[in-house]
């Protein structure tokens, strides 16, 4: 009889646990995907963002205007997304020189990106 009683299958309970062992590897997966999903749509707005602070920035390196002392607020929009940005003109201890910094937040307000940078008077 004790070979009749082997041959009969799984019970209820090792099924259960089966399907709990499954079911937590499955939402460890969904969630490791999730995360995957919003670093990738993290990374692609900082690279927009990182593009905008570069053409502010070489615009005015090739226009060579005089940087005053202060700040500016401009729009830049990228790969169908629209930027905030904020230049920040400081001096630096050398008068030849500012510092500039072009700080980058998305359509909220939530900052994303902050380029420094030292260009000539």
């Amino acid at each position: 009889m004790n070979t009749r009683a082997s041959s009969r299958g799984l019970t209820l309970i090792e099924v259960l646990v089966a399907l709990a062992v499954v079911a937590i590897t499955l939402s460890a997966g969904l969630k490791a995907a999730g995360s995957l999903m919003n670093n990738a749509e993290r990374l692609s707005d900082v690279t927009a963002a990182q593009w905008c602070a570069d053409n502010q920035l070489t615009q005015l390196k090739l226009t060579g205007t005089h940087l005053g002392v202060g700040d500016s607020d401009f729009a830049c929009e990228q790969l169908g997304r629209q930027y905030i940005g904020k230049l920040v003109v400081r001096p630096t201890p050398n008068p030849n020189f500012r510092r500039v910094e072009a700080r980058i937040a998305d359509e909220s307000g939530q900052p994303i990106l902050l380029l420094t940078t030292v260009l000539p008077k």
